[in-house]
């Protein structure tokens, strides 16, 4: 594994794009459904519960099928099986954007790999961002389980960065957040990369319906500070 190429990919100050969205949490902090740091954890425990499943599953299973070498229909299927599990077209939406941000990471730092001919099946403006996740840790010499972890991971980290900028929350008492949930990161990484990966359509499916509704009101906001 290419362990300095993998933290360089995954480097929350990389330009991925990933600063420019709150995981669901400025909708929800203006909303008024989180206000200070015991929020913040049960809002990102939520999320990790939901999202972070399906996303660590989808990211797993981008892993897998980048190192199988599969083909661009396969590709399709499973951006179309991720796609019908956000409801939200404002959720769909951020999330191609954030797998755009993150293309175009890789093939800055990877010019050699191919970003083009698996995901040829795919329409703009990128694969869902946890298909190119896995793919990135894959093409670094990462497995499934660290694909799913990172993307456990990214799914709170996100939320919980916003958290500080919009709040101004003490950002030690945030990262004891997120340390405290580390212990559940791990296990949701680990667990969705133990199933069969190649079975698309029984990837993790668990739905939040609150934050579906909150990302498309936050897309119809005309004062916002981020994208998503």
């Amino acid at each position: 594994m290419n362990t300095a190429l993998l933290l360089s990919l995954l480097d929350s100050r990389a330009p991925a794009g990933a600063h420019g969205h709150s995981g669901g949490m400025e909708a929800a902090v203006t909303a008024g459904f989180v206000a200070g740091v015991a929020d913040v954890e049960q809002f990102c425990r939520l999320r990790l519960r939901t999202s972070g499943q399906v996303t660590a599953g989808f990211a797993a299973a981008g892993c897998a099928l980048w190192a199988a070498g599969s083909g661009a229909a396969r590709w399709a299927e499973l951006d179309g099986e991720f796609s019908a599990r956000v409801p939200s077209p404002a959720a769909r939406t951020a999330s191609r954007q954030l797998g755009s941000g993150l293309r175009r990471l890789v093939a800055a730092m990877v010019p050699a790999a191919d970003l083009a001919t698996p995901w040829a099946e795919i329409g703009r403006p990128a694969p869902h961002h946890p298909l190119v996740l896995g793919a990135a840790v894959a093409i670094a010499g990462g497995d499934p389980r660290l694909a799913g972890v990172a993307a456990a991971l990214g799914t709170v980290a996100v939320a919980a960065s916003a958290a500080v900028r919009l709040l101004g929350l003490d950002p030690y008492a945030v990262q004891g957040v997120l340390a405290g949930l580390a212990a559940e990161i791990n296990a949701t990484g680990a667990a969705r990369a133990g199933g069969d990966l190649g079975d698309f359509a029984g990837l993790p499916a668990p739905g939040a319906p609150a934050l579906d509704l909150l990302a498309d009101v936050h897309a119809r906001s005309e004062v916002r500070l981020f994208a998503s």
